[in-house]
Protein backbone atom coordinates (compact mmCIF):
# COMPACT_ATOMS: atom_id res chain seq x y z
CA UNK A 1 0.00 0.00 0.00
CA UNK A 2 1.15 3.53 -0.80
CA UNK A 3 0.37 6.73 1.10
CA UNK A 4 1.78 10.23 1.46
CA UNK A 5 3.04 11.59 4.76
CA UNK A 6 1.05 14.84 4.62
CA UNK A 7 -2.14 12.88 4.04
CA UNK A 8 -1.42 10.63 7.04
CA UNK A 9 -0.87 13.73 9.19
CA UNK A 10 -4.51 14.67 8.61
CA UNK A 11 -5.43 11.57 10.62
CA UNK A 12 -2.83 11.61 13.41
CA UNK A 13 -0.64 14.24 15.07
CA UNK A 14 2.88 13.27 14.00
CA UNK A 15 6.24 14.96 14.50
CA UNK A 16 8.58 12.06 13.74
CA UNK A 17 10.89 12.41 10.75
CA UNK A 18 9.95 10.28 7.72
CA UNK A 19 12.92 7.97 8.26
CA UNK A 20 11.99 7.47 11.92
CA UNK A 21 8.37 6.73 11.03
CA UNK A 22 9.57 4.19 8.45
CA UNK A 23 11.63 2.47 11.14
CA UNK A 24 8.72 2.41 13.61
CA UNK A 25 6.30 0.95 11.05
CA UNK A 26 8.77 -1.70 9.96
CA UNK A 27 9.45 -2.77 13.55
CA UNK A 28 5.69 -3.00 14.11
CA UNK A 29 5.31 -5.47 11.22
CA UNK A 30 4.31 -3.00 8.49
CA UNK A 31 7.52 -3.15 6.49
CA UNK A 32 8.32 0.03 4.60
CA UNK A 33 9.48 -1.15 1.18
CA UNK A 34 10.29 2.28 -0.24
CA UNK A 35 10.42 5.91 0.87
CA UNK A 36 10.74 8.81 -1.56
CA UNK A 37 10.70 12.58 -1.20
CA UNK A 38 8.33 14.57 -3.42
CA UNK A 39 6.44 17.88 -3.53
CA UNK A 40 2.75 18.67 -3.58
CA UNK A 41 1.99 20.27 -6.97
CA UNK A 42 -0.06 23.32 -5.91
CA UNK A 43 1.74 24.35 -2.73
CA UNK A 44 5.20 22.97 -3.54
CA UNK A 45 5.18 21.71 0.04
CA UNK A 46 7.58 18.88 0.83
CA UNK A 47 5.95 15.47 1.07
CA UNK A 48 7.05 11.85 1.30
CA UNK A 49 5.67 8.78 -0.43
CA UNK A 50 5.68 5.57 1.62
CA UNK A 51 5.11 2.09 0.23
CA UNK A 52 4.45 -0.54 2.87
CA UNK A 53 3.90 -4.27 2.79
CA UNK A 54 0.63 -5.10 4.54
CA UNK A 55 0.33 -8.75 5.56
CA UNK A 56 -3.00 -10.53 4.80
CA UNK A 57 -4.03 -10.48 8.48
CA UNK A 58 -3.78 -6.68 8.71
CA UNK A 59 -6.57 -5.60 6.41
CA UNK A 60 -7.29 -2.84 8.93
CA UNK A 61 -4.09 -1.12 7.73
CA UNK A 62 -5.23 -0.85 4.11
CA UNK A 63 -6.58 2.62 4.87
CA UNK A 64 -5.06 5.75 6.35
CA UNK A 65 -7.41 5.63 9.35
CA UNK A 66 -6.11 2.18 10.29
CA UNK A 67 -2.52 3.22 9.78
CA UNK A 68 -3.15 6.31 11.90
CA UNK A 69 -4.38 4.12 14.78
CA UNK A 70 -1.17 2.10 14.51
CA UNK A 71 0.98 5.24 14.43
CA UNK A 72 -0.94 6.69 17.38
CA UNK A 73 -0.19 3.56 19.41
CA UNK A 74 3.49 3.72 18.44
CA UNK A 75 4.04 7.44 19.02
CA UNK A 76 1.26 8.62 21.32
CA UNK A 77 0.05 11.06 18.66
CA UNK A 78 -3.57 12.20 18.94
CA UNK A 79 -5.98 10.77 16.37
CA UNK A 80 -7.94 13.15 14.16
CA UNK A 81 -11.22 12.61 12.34
CA UNK A 82 -11.75 14.00 8.81
CA UNK A 83 -14.76 16.18 8.08
CA UNK A 84 -17.96 14.29 7.26
CA UNK A 85 -21.67 14.88 6.59
CA UNK A 86 -23.80 12.54 8.70
CA UNK A 87 -27.23 11.90 7.24
CA UNK A 88 -30.13 14.01 8.44
CA UNK A 89 -32.76 11.72 9.92
CA UNK A 90 -35.61 10.99 7.58
CA UNK A 91 -37.11 8.44 5.24
CA UNK A 92 -36.61 10.28 1.96
CA UNK A 93 -33.89 7.89 0.82
CA UNK A 94 -36.11 4.83 1.29
CA UNK A 95 -38.66 6.45 -1.03
CA UNK A 96 -36.00 6.68 -3.72
CA UNK A 97 -34.43 3.23 -3.45
CA UNK A 98 -35.29 -0.15 -1.96
CA UNK A 99 -32.47 -2.39 -0.66
CA UNK A 100 -32.76 -6.15 -0.20
CA UNK A 101 -29.98 -8.55 0.80
CA UNK A 102 -30.91 -11.89 -0.70
CA UNK A 103 -27.70 -13.58 0.47
CA UNK A 104 -27.01 -12.57 4.11
CA UNK A 105 -24.13 -15.06 4.41
CA UNK A 106 -22.34 -13.37 1.50
CA UNK A 107 -23.27 -9.77 2.31
CA UNK A 108 -23.16 -8.96 6.00
CA UNK A 109 -24.16 -5.32 5.55
CA UNK A 110 -25.29 -3.04 2.73
CA UNK A 111 -25.56 0.71 3.30
CA UNK A 112 -26.45 3.38 0.75
CA UNK A 113 -27.09 7.10 0.44
CA UNK A 114 -28.50 9.19 -2.40
CA UNK A 115 -26.92 12.45 -3.58
CA UNK A 116 -28.61 14.79 -6.07
CA UNK A 117 -27.54 17.81 -8.16
CA UNK A 118 -24.08 16.39 -8.78
CA UNK A 119 -21.90 18.14 -11.35
CA UNK A 120 -19.34 15.89 -13.02
CA UNK A 121 -15.93 17.44 -13.62
CA UNK A 122 -12.24 17.13 -12.80
CA UNK A 123 -11.08 16.62 -9.23
CA UNK A 124 -8.98 19.26 -7.46
CA UNK A 125 -5.25 18.99 -8.10
CA UNK A 126 -4.51 17.98 -4.51
CA UNK A 127 -6.84 14.98 -4.76
CA UNK A 128 -5.45 13.93 -8.14
CA UNK A 129 -1.92 14.17 -6.75
CA UNK A 130 -2.69 11.91 -3.80
CA UNK A 131 -4.59 9.34 -5.85
CA UNK A 132 -1.94 9.15 -8.54
CA UNK A 133 0.83 8.93 -5.94
CA UNK A 134 -0.98 5.86 -4.61
CA UNK A 135 -1.23 4.33 -8.09
CA UNK A 136 -4.87 5.17 -8.86
CA UNK A 137 -5.72 6.98 -12.10
CA UNK A 138 -7.90 10.08 -11.78
CA UNK A 139 -11.19 9.75 -13.72
CA UNK A 140 -13.65 12.43 -12.54
CA UNK A 141 -14.61 14.05 -9.25
CA UNK A 142 -17.24 11.43 -8.32
CA UNK A 143 -15.21 8.31 -9.06
CA UNK A 144 -12.12 9.93 -7.55
CA UNK A 145 -13.98 10.67 -4.32
CA UNK A 146 -15.03 7.03 -3.93
CA UNK A 147 -11.40 5.96 -4.41
CA UNK A 148 -10.12 8.73 -2.14
CA UNK A 149 -12.42 7.66 0.72
CA UNK A 150 -11.45 4.02 0.18
CA UNK A 151 -7.78 4.92 0.63
CA UNK A 152 -8.65 6.95 3.73
CA UNK A 153 -10.98 4.51 5.45
CA UNK A 154 -10.15 1.11 3.95
CA UNK A 155 -13.86 0.77 3.05
CA UNK A 156 -14.50 0.37 -0.70
CA UNK A 157 -17.35 2.45 -2.15
CA UNK A 158 -19.17 2.38 -5.46
CA UNK A 159 -21.26 5.08 -7.16
CA UNK A 160 -24.21 4.20 -9.43
CA UNK A 161 -25.95 6.63 -11.77
CA UNK A 162 -29.46 6.67 -10.26
CA UNK A 163 -31.09 7.46 -13.61
CA UNK A 164 -29.61 4.24 -15.04
CA UNK A 165 -31.29 2.12 -12.35
CA UNK A 166 -34.82 1.74 -13.81
CA UNK A 167 -36.48 -0.13 -10.92
CA UNK A 168 -34.30 1.28 -8.10
CA UNK A 169 -34.82 -2.02 -6.31
CA UNK A 170 -31.32 -3.11 -5.30
CA UNK A 171 -30.95 -6.80 -4.59
CA UNK A 172 -27.68 -8.41 -3.44
CA UNK A 173 -27.85 -11.99 -4.68
CA UNK A 174 -25.84 -14.88 -6.19
CA UNK A 175 -25.62 -14.94 -9.97
CA UNK A 176 -27.47 -18.29 -10.22
CA UNK A 177 -29.01 -18.31 -13.72
CA UNK A 178 -27.20 -15.14 -14.91
CA UNK A 179 -24.31 -16.25 -17.12
CA UNK A 180 -22.68 -13.02 -18.35
CA UNK A 181 -22.02 -9.51 -17.11
CA UNK A 182 -20.19 -6.57 -18.74
CA UNK A 183 -17.86 -4.85 -16.27
CA UNK A 184 -16.64 -1.25 -16.35
CA UNK A 185 -13.61 -2.21 -18.43
CA UNK A 186 -15.94 -3.22 -21.28
CA UNK A 187 -15.27 -6.95 -21.03
CA UNK A 188 -17.96 -9.62 -20.89
CA UNK A 189 -17.39 -11.77 -17.83
CA UNK A 190 -18.48 -15.40 -17.65
CA UNK A 191 -20.25 -15.94 -14.33
CA UNK A 192 -20.77 -19.00 -12.17
CA UNK A 193 -23.80 -19.41 -9.87
CA UNK A 194 -21.76 -18.59 -6.73
CA UNK A 195 -20.62 -15.14 -7.93
CA UNK A 196 -22.24 -12.34 -5.95
CA UNK A 197 -24.05 -9.62 -7.90
CA UNK A 198 -25.66 -6.28 -7.17
CA UNK A 199 -28.85 -6.22 -9.22
CA UNK A 200 -31.38 -3.55 -10.11
CA UNK A 201 -34.46 -5.73 -10.09
CA UNK A 202 -33.31 -8.72 -12.14
CA UNK A 203 -30.59 -6.84 -14.05
CA UNK A 204 -27.00 -7.06 -12.73
CA UNK A 205 -25.33 -3.67 -12.29
CA UNK A 206 -22.15 -4.66 -10.38
CA UNK A 207 -19.98 -7.64 -9.59
CA UNK A 208 -20.09 -7.26 -5.81
CA UNK A 209 -16.81 -6.25 -4.21
CA UNK A 210 -14.88 -6.46 -7.49
CA UNK A 211 -16.08 -4.06 -10.21
CA UNK A 212 -19.14 -2.14 -11.33
CA UNK A 213 -20.93 -2.50 -14.64
CA UNK A 214 -21.05 -0.37 -17.77
CA UNK A 215 -24.85 -0.20 -17.62
CA UNK A 216 -24.84 1.91 -14.44
CA UNK A 217 -21.51 3.77 -14.59
CA UNK A 218 -21.18 7.45 -13.78
CA UNK A 219 -20.89 9.58 -16.93
CA UNK A 220 -20.68 13.27 -17.83
CA UNK A 221 -24.49 13.45 -17.83
CA UNK A 222 -24.92 11.98 -14.33
CA UNK A 223 -26.78 14.20 -11.85
CA UNK A 224 -27.97 11.77 -9.14
CA UNK A 225 -25.95 9.10 -7.38
CA UNK A 226 -26.62 6.00 -5.37
CA UNK A 227 -23.57 5.54 -3.13
CA UNK A 228 -22.89 1.96 -2.04
CA UNK A 229 -20.87 1.05 1.06
CA UNK A 230 -21.10 -2.64 1.83
CA UNK A 231 -19.45 -5.60 3.53
CA UNK A 232 -18.97 -8.80 1.54
CA UNK A 233 -17.74 -12.30 2.38
CA UNK A 234 -13.93 -12.38 1.86
CA UNK A 235 -13.79 -15.92 0.45
CA UNK A 236 -16.54 -15.26 -2.11
CA UNK A 237 -14.83 -12.09 -3.36
CA UNK A 238 -11.46 -13.84 -3.54
CA UNK A 239 -12.83 -16.77 -5.57
CA UNK A 240 -14.55 -14.48 -8.06
CA UNK A 241 -11.61 -12.11 -8.49
CA UNK A 242 -9.11 -14.95 -8.87
CA UNK A 243 -11.23 -16.94 -11.33
CA UNK A 244 -11.83 -13.89 -13.52
CA UNK A 245 -8.29 -12.54 -13.15
CA UNK A 246 -9.90 -9.29 -12.04
CA UNK A 247 -7.93 -7.96 -9.10
CA UNK A 248 -9.11 -4.51 -8.00
CA UNK A 249 -8.37 -2.16 -5.12
CA UNK A 250 -11.81 -3.03 -3.72
CA UNK A 251 -11.37 -6.81 -3.98
CA UNK A 252 -7.91 -6.53 -2.42
CA UNK A 253 -9.50 -5.05 0.70
CA UNK A 254 -12.59 -7.25 0.85
CA UNK A 255 -10.44 -10.38 0.52
CA UNK A 256 -8.56 -9.38 3.67
CA UNK A 257 -11.61 -8.42 5.69
CA UNK A 258 -13.29 -5.04 6.10
CA UNK A 259 -14.94 -3.90 9.32
CA UNK A 260 -18.74 -3.87 8.77
CA UNK A 261 -19.08 -1.09 11.35
CA UNK A 262 -17.35 1.33 8.96
CA UNK A 263 -19.88 1.48 6.13
CA UNK A 264 -21.83 4.53 7.36
CA UNK A 265 -18.74 6.55 8.31
CA UNK A 266 -17.32 6.06 4.80
CA UNK A 267 -20.60 7.18 3.24
CA UNK A 268 -20.70 10.30 5.42
CA UNK A 269 -17.14 11.22 4.42
CA UNK A 270 -17.88 10.70 0.72
CA UNK A 271 -21.07 12.79 0.91
CA UNK A 272 -19.10 15.63 2.50
CA UNK A 273 -16.53 15.56 -0.32
CA UNK A 274 -19.25 15.33 -2.98
CA UNK A 275 -20.80 18.50 -1.58
CA UNK A 276 -17.41 20.23 -1.56
CA UNK A 277 -16.17 19.20 -5.01
CA UNK A 278 -19.23 18.17 -7.02
CA UNK A 279 -22.00 20.41 -5.64
CA UNK A 280 -23.88 17.35 -4.39
CA UNK A 281 -27.01 17.71 -2.24
CA UNK A 282 -27.64 14.65 -0.02
CA UNK A 283 -31.08 13.14 0.39
CA UNK A 284 -32.19 12.71 4.00
CA UNK A 285 -31.68 9.31 5.60
CA UNK A 286 -29.60 6.18 5.01
CA UNK A 287 -30.71 2.86 3.53
CA UNK A 288 -29.00 0.29 5.75
CA UNK A 289 -29.46 -3.48 5.78
CA UNK A 290 -27.40 -5.26 8.45
CA UNK A 291 -28.50 -8.92 8.52
CA UNK A 292 -25.31 -10.29 10.09
CA UNK A 293 -24.44 -7.92 12.93
CA UNK A 294 -21.50 -9.50 14.80
CA UNK A 295 -21.68 -9.95 18.54
CA UNK A 296 -19.00 -8.07 20.53
CA UNK A 297 -16.25 -10.40 21.72
CA UNK A 298 -15.69 -10.77 25.45
CA UNK A 299 -12.06 -11.03 26.60
CA UNK A 300 -11.43 -12.42 30.08
CA UNK A 301 -8.41 -10.99 31.91
CA UNK A 302 -7.05 -12.24 35.24
CA UNK A 303 -5.31 -9.64 37.34
CA UNK A 304 -2.83 -12.06 38.92
CA UNK A 305 -1.75 -13.47 35.58
CA UNK A 306 -1.37 -9.99 34.11
CA UNK A 307 0.90 -9.09 37.03
CA UNK A 308 3.05 -12.17 36.48
CA UNK A 309 3.39 -11.46 32.77
CA UNK A 310 3.99 -7.72 33.04
CA UNK A 311 5.90 -7.56 36.32
CA UNK A 312 3.66 -4.72 37.46
CA UNK A 313 0.20 -4.61 39.00
CA UNK A 314 -2.61 -2.96 37.07
CA UNK A 315 -5.71 -2.47 39.17
CA UNK A 316 -8.96 -3.94 37.87
CA UNK A 317 -10.63 -0.57 37.42
CA UNK A 318 -7.79 0.66 35.22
Amino acid sequence: MKFTLNWLKEFVALKAAPEKLAELLTMAGLEVESLAAQCEPETNEEDWLFEIGVTPNRGDCLGLAGLAREVSALTGGRLRSPAASPAVKGSAVTKRVNIAVGAPRLCGRYSARVVDQVRIGPSPASMRYRLESCGIRSINNVVDITNYVMLESGQPLHAFDMDRLPTRKINVRPANEIKKFTTLDGLDRELVPEDLLICDGDIPVALAGVMGGMNSEVSDSTTSLLLESANFDPMTIRRTAKRLGLHSEASHRFERGVNPEGTIAALDRAVYLLAQYAGGVPVNGVADRYPRRPKPAAIVLREERLMRLLGARIEGQE
